[in-house]
């Protein structure tokens, strides 16, 4: 008996020094709530930099349902956990950051916690958020009291058990999350580093470009090595290799042509990054552009020597080849060519194309399925597009074509199964 009630004594110690130091690192760097508000009503000058900076961040995309108000919130965000809902942003006293000070702000930027001290679900991308400055923080603070006030009062979140407990929240931000600002690399150029900000912090890159683990955790804001975007299925492609979207071989202007318009020379963006492009990058300035350009440029991997070995592929049978060829003489050769090589301004080449022949094939079954547009922008108001076929193509059929494409005019990639086209069909949410 006694030796049991030291077990439990020394049980007992070690889960209180655990939730010690839970506690401990989910409180680290707190704002200074001793620190006066900003005097006065915030000038042109900064409320132009707010607005601008929500541009940075796209957060027009995430808190507006819809057809809902813009910046009110409740959008509904699916995740393996459960649903989550985004909150209202407009200066609302009931509902919304009426009541917030910049301090609040701050705290839930830099720190992923709300006025009333509840955790932040990362859903909502604190921990890239993190490395924006307090100066950017007021700014985008000071533009959105410039709203209109909408009373929509903020939904429940919906996350099975244990996910919705302030608990398991806070022992993942324990594992998973450290707040700091952006520090800047001194060996490095001033534009450089203006790119890795934008990248790393407001433009919250690696929520997307990354992998994430069974917990839902990226490894850092520097990995931007490619992720399958969960539930959506579309795959954010890795910016670091040449074989998938690394940009180390390509000119500046032509970055900065991508980010403004969605569609170079080399293809254009569609998806998710569609939607990136539409409410984004097409309104940050030629600098801010180029410097993002710099900083991707540079990424760690994007400048590969040596082209990858040839691969061996298991065999495709003489029924899918005929059906695939048929499929894209019949379907796809009126726009891409009859040798994939597509039409300029118009419609992508598919020969060459390194978004046809990465591994991962999820983002070609998407399209397929449920088309898509690239985003109308200044620079490209009237994009064309691609009709959907998820109603007239059996999963058969868009494996066959999809296998046809990747293996043909010199391309090198594998077949796509029925099995895959049937698991994304079964999964995706568009």
């Amino acid at each position: 008996m006694k030796k049991l009630g030291v077990a439990l004594v020394a049980a007992v110690a070690v889960l209180a020094g655990l939730a010690a130091l839970v506690w401990h690192l989910n409180v680290r760097d707190e704002p200074d709530w001793s620190a006066s508000e900003p005097a006065g009503a915030p000038t042109p000058a900064i409320l132009a930099r707010g607005e601008y900076l929500a541009r940075a961040g796209d957060c027009m995309a995430c808190h507006t349902a819809r057809g809902g108000a813009a910046f009110a919130g409740g959008l509904a965000l699916a995740t393996p956990f459960g649903t989550v809902y985004t909150s209202n942003l407009t200066p609302d006293d009931a509902t919304g950051v009426g009541t917030w000070s910049s301090a609040d702000f701050w705290r839930a930027l830099h720190n992923g916690r709300a006025k009333n001290g509840r955790l932040l679900y990362p859903a909502f991308p604190y921990t890239n958020y993190t490395k924006i400055t307090r100066e950017d923080s007021d700014a985008l603070y000071a533009w959105l009291r410039t709203l209109a006030p909408v009373r929509q009062p903020n939904r429940p979140n919906a996350l099975r058990w244990p996910y919705n407990t302030q608990v398991a929240l806070a022992v993942w931000r324990a594992l998973y999350f450290t707040p700091g600002t952006y520090t800047p690399d001194t060996a490095r150029s001033a534009q450089w580093n203006r790119g890795a900000y934008l990248v790393q912090g407001l433009g919250h890159c690696s929520a997307c470009h990354a992998a994430r683990n069974a917990l839902g955790a990226t490894s850092d804001s520097l990995d931007l090595a490619g992720g399958l975007i969960p539930l959506q299925n579309w795959y954010a492609p890795s910016l670091q290799s040449p074989q998938e979207a690394g940009v180390a071989d390509w000119s500046t202007a032509d970055i900065v042509r991508l980010f403004q318009t969605g569609a170079t020379r080399h293809g254009w963006v569609t998806g998710p990054m569609a939607e990136v492009v539409l409410r984004g990058t097409q309104y940050l300035s030629q600098q801010d552009l180029a410097s993002i350009a710099q900083y991707l440029k540079a990424l760690p991997g994007a400048h590969a020597d040596t082209a990858p070995a040839a691969r061996a592929y298991p065999p495709v049978s003489p029924m899918v080849a005929m059906a695939g060829a048929r499929l894209y003489q019949d379907r796809c050769a009126q726009c891409h060519g009859a040798t994939g090589q597509g039409v300029p301004n118009a419609y992508p080449a598919l020969a060459g194309n390194r978004a046809v022949t990465m591994d991962r094939p999820a983002n070609l079954v998407q399209m397929v399925m449920y088309g898509g547009f690239a985003p109308p922008t200044a620079g490209n108001p009237r994009p064309f597009g691609m009709p959907p076929s998820v109603l007239v193509l059996s999963d058969s059929e868009i494996a066959a074509v999809l296998t046809h494409i990747r293996m043909s005019w010199g391309n090198d990639a594998g077949p796509v199964s029925e099995f895959q086209v049937k698991r994304l069909r079964n999964t995706a949410t568009p």
